[in-house]
């Protein structure tokens, strides 16, 4: 049997908050594999079904901007949060979230700022703070016919969470279709959802949490012919955790997101989101 180490042990607690003895006999269970061992614990009931964690890696900061029908969320990494929170570190990235919305592209690495190329504006600036810094995620939207809205949560002294999303089918003009578009984007950012619709879940992750569900039902001592009617409900708390328009409204748990897009009218839909965390892949 493999040796288990204490790090590894603590780091598999941190992800899903299971006791540490419980952790270590996930771990030697499954020989060491880290996600195997997060199946195994939820296999027995002994990790929340949806927690979810962030690669710890690294650190850093996001921007967000939204101008003129295009938005963009760029992400810069650090190692520490004393440098990401710093002044030198935020004016960069909020400079390259400019230079994402006037180009409108997400490849950014190339493009020119200050007579060089952000790659090398950014090694410079690794150079002079004396740390790892990389430009991370960047997404970039632009819309023509929809409502394109952001939102940058800030902790710290910096940005950790940005998000955008767009909603079409509404009128551009209408203030009520903004404020929706607003309340998404600060939704996404609080309940982190992973997909738009059902249909955008991958085959291979229904079909791990179908296998997950089924043994962690006959775990907990369920009559086999009732196995297939819980299995279904648990999937569908899968689907209202991670799916954006099965979510409750996190400022009206009574009214999901779908129903909160039939109020601006029978055509207003999610087109799109993007959700960026610092610290999380």
């Amino acid at each position: 049997m493999a040796e288990i180490s204490a790090k590894l042990v603590a780091e598999l607690r941190k992800a899903t908050g299971a006791g540490m003895m419980d952790c270590k006999r996930a771990l030697e269970e499954s020989g060491g594999d880290m996600e195997a061992a997060k199946d195994w614990l939820r296999k027995q009931g002994l990790a929340g079904a949806q927690k979810r964690a962030g690669r710890a890696a690294q650190d850093g900061a996001v921007e967000v901007l939204v101008e003129g029908g295009v938005g963009a969320i760029v992400e810069l990494t650090a190692e520490t949060d004393f440098v990401a929170k710093g002044a030198d570190f935020g004016e960069v990235v909020a400079r390259l979230a400019r230079l994402a919305v006037d180009q409108g592209k997400e490849e950014l690495a190339e493009l020119q700022l200050d007579g060089t190329t952000v790659g090398e504006h950014v090694t410079q600036l690794a150079a002079r703070l004396g740390e790892n810094i990389s430009l991370g995620r960047v997404v970039v939207y632009e819309t023509a016919d929809g409502i394109l809205d952001g939102y940058q949560h800030v902790q710290n002294l910096r940005g950790t969470i940005g998000v955008l999303v767009e909603i079409t089918g509404v009128d551009t003009s209408d203030a009520n279709a903004r404020a929706v578009a607003h309340d998404l984007a600060l939704h996404i950012a609080s309940a982190a959802p992973r997909w738009l619709a059902r249909d955008d879940v991958p085959s291979d992750v229904l079909d791990k949490e179908r296998e997950v569900f089924e043994e962690l039902t006959r775990n907990e001592g369920k009559p086999e012919n009732a196995i297939p009617k819980i299995v279904e409900g648990r999937l569908n708390g899968f689907y209202k955790e991670n799916v954006l328009l099965e979510q409750a409204f996190v400022r009206d748990p009574k009214t999901t997101i779908s129903k909160l897009l039939d109020q601006l009218g029978g055509n207003a839909r999610v087109r799109r989101f993007a959700r960026v965390k610092v610290g999380e892949e």
